[in-house]
């Protein structure tokens, strides 16, 4: 399996950027659909955007359309998740995910997680 280790977290201001990172260690980066996961204290874990294998396919939940961009550094073993426009309802704690493939991501069936990173959205 492989692992992954987030970064880039912090505080921002609303309207403000913030870029996160994932690292990826331990198995074939490359071979692996990637997502962004979002969990706000008591709700449920969602999912923020997904990245397929070779970067065919890129989808976002409709909450980010147009903010956020999920790409991907094979070379780098890296994923990352450039958000734009911050809202204060972003806050939350982000995960990086690997899976088999994006619809299986999207169905929350995940291979590996990373251990989050807090963003925080103030006014």
């Amino acid at each position: 399996q492989v692992q992954l280790v987030e970064s880039g977290g912090g505080l921002v201001q609303a309207g403000g950027s913030l870029r996160l990172s994932c690292a990826a260690s331990g198995g074939t980066f490359s071979s692996y659909a990637m997502a962004w996961f979002r969990q706000a204290p008591g709700k449920e874990r969602d999912i923020v955007a997904t990245i397929s294998i070779g970067d065919i396919t890129r989808l976002y939940a409709d909450s980010v359309k147009g903010r956020f961009t999920i790409s991907r550094d094979n070379a780098k073993n890296t994923v990352y998740l450039q958000m734009n426009s911050l809202k204060l309802e972003d806050t939350a704690v982000y995960f990086c995910a690997a899976g088999r493939s994006t619809t299986s991501l999207r169905q929350g069936v995940v291979g590996s997680w990373g251990q989050g990173t807090q963003v925080t959205v103030s006014s």
